[in-house]
């Protein structure tokens, strides 16, 4: 189950303050779970309010993670709302960290395997009252404002690191106005042009 816009403010306001930006960046930049634990602190451009996505962190050997290139060769540029900017700046702040360290921390030195973001995200959920979701959830939560605000599927398409439209439109194609909902929003809006030009034009007549 995706989680609502009230839900996601509930997961901010549960988890602690490092671990919420965490969930920002998926919620608010739609970053996968291994994406979001592959960011340094060199992939933010303030100025630009931009995040380069250029890995990702998966399982390695015992005990150890493997970074490598977002799957299907998803690097993109990621454009950043200016209060996730003021969340991620204060975690940096926080830490003392810069360049290419790594912006979040699982065991030891490494940034954080699945299962540690797992462990860390399902007591947040659960304070937070939120329904069965996961951390994937909030990608899609994301996915969800971006068409609602009218971006086309192209502009999704390259914000979530498709390989191609067919994936997004197979995942999303059911949260797009269909034809007949865009005629009929444009018929209602004509109508109300008329009815205000008449109204105009009723009132000039002596």
């Amino acid at each position: 189950m995706d989680p609502h816009p009230e839900q996601v403010g509930a997961l901010l306001e549960t988890a602690d303050e490092d671990f919420a930006v965490f969930i920002g960046l998926c919620a608010f930049a739609g970053l996968r779970l291994a994406e979001a634990a592959g960011v340094q602190v060199g992939d933010i451009d303030f100025l630009r309010r931009t995040l380069r996505v250029e890995r990702q962190v998966q399982r390695g050997g015992f005990a150890s993670v493997e970074v490598r290139a977002p799957k299907y060769g998803s690097e993109r540029t990621v454009y950043l709302p200016d209060g996730l900017l003021a969340m991620l700046s204060q975690l940096i702040a926080r830490r003392g960290i810069a360049g290419d360290q790594w912006l979040f921390i699982g065991v030891g030195d490494d940034p954080p395997r699945h299962h540690v973001v797992w462990y860390r995200f399902e007591p947040v959920r659960q304070r937070a009252g939120l329904p069965m979701c996961t951390v994937h959830s909030l990608r899609h939560f994301y996915a969800s404002g971006l068409i609602a605000a009218g971006c086309d599927v192209v502009t999704v398409q390259r914000a979530l690191g498709h390989h191609n439209a067919s994936v997004t439109l197979r995942t999303y194609a059911h949260l797009w106005p269909t034809a007949e909902d865009k005629t009929r929003t444009a018929a209602a809006g004509l109508m109300a042009s008329a009815t205000v030009a008449d109204s105009l034009r009723t009132a000039e007549q002596p």
